[in-house]
């Protein structure tokens, strides 16, 4: 039997509400034993007390600055165009889970180890990353209809793994591994508490989805 069957991933758009209320019904539906989330530590209580970092502010803080400013920058202007801040969908779960004494997990890894591995990258990468993150600068088109988001999602997916492949597999593949070892260890940790039966919820975002099902999957217990 494999961890798959004890683990419902929640694949969500970070910007989306319609993630947001999904992630909410679920929960209420589902009530798990254990709420996991693609979050790590620094993460979290960024996301529980948000602070704008101005360019300036990133500078100071070198490359690795400047290329967390850049990422931040263009969920900041996907959220306006899906009406919802980044990370809507984790604090939705953060929130359900202390209003229901559902005890949290957070599963991803050390935001400062992957950018590190992003400095890492191939030359080549890190300069087409750059001049792309400068597109979020320019105004978005008009909103569309949900379906489309998600189509024109798998499709910007597929691209990104052809067009950044070590950067595909550190933001990526990498992660995948990381959460569903997490997730198989907090299924062990429920079973050892005598829980015969374990429910987790984990909360990720789309584009980690297959991958950590495939990998849950294909683990058995």
């Amino acid at each position: 039997m494999s961890y798959l069957r004890y683990v419902k991933v929640i694949g969500t758009m970070h910007v989306s509400p319609e993630s947001r209320e999904r992630v909410r019904r679920v929960i209420l539906e589902q009530k798990p034993h254990a709420i996991a989330i693609e979050l790590d530590r620094r993460r979290f209580y960024a996301i529980q007390n948000p602070q704008k970092m101005t360019f300036n502010d990133a500078v100071k803080y070198g490359r690795k600055g400047i290329i967390q400013y850049i990422l931040t920058k263009i969920e900041e202007k996907l959220g306006e165009e899906f009406g919802m801040s980044p990370g809507g969908e984790m604090r939705e779960a953060i929130n359900l889970a202390g209003l229901l004494g559902i005890p949290l997990y957070l599963i991803d890894e050390d935001i400062n180890t992957i950018t590190m591995k992003i400095l890492k990258a191939p030359f080549r990468e890190k300069l087409l990353l750059l001049l792309e993150g400068l597109a979020v600068f320019i105004p978005l088109p008009l909103k569309r209809e949900q379906t489309d988001v998600i189509m024109d999602f798998k499709i910007m997916m597929n691209q990104f793994r052809r067009r950044y492949p070590y950067l595909y597999r550190v933001l990526l593949e990498e992660r995948n591994e990381i959460m569903a070892r997490n997730l198989i260890a907090i299924v062990d940790s429920l079973k050892a508490k005598g829980v015969k039966k374990p429910k987790v919820i984990a909360v990720v975002g789309l584009g980690h989805k297959r991958g950590v099902e495939r990998i849950l999957n294909s683990h058995k217990v």
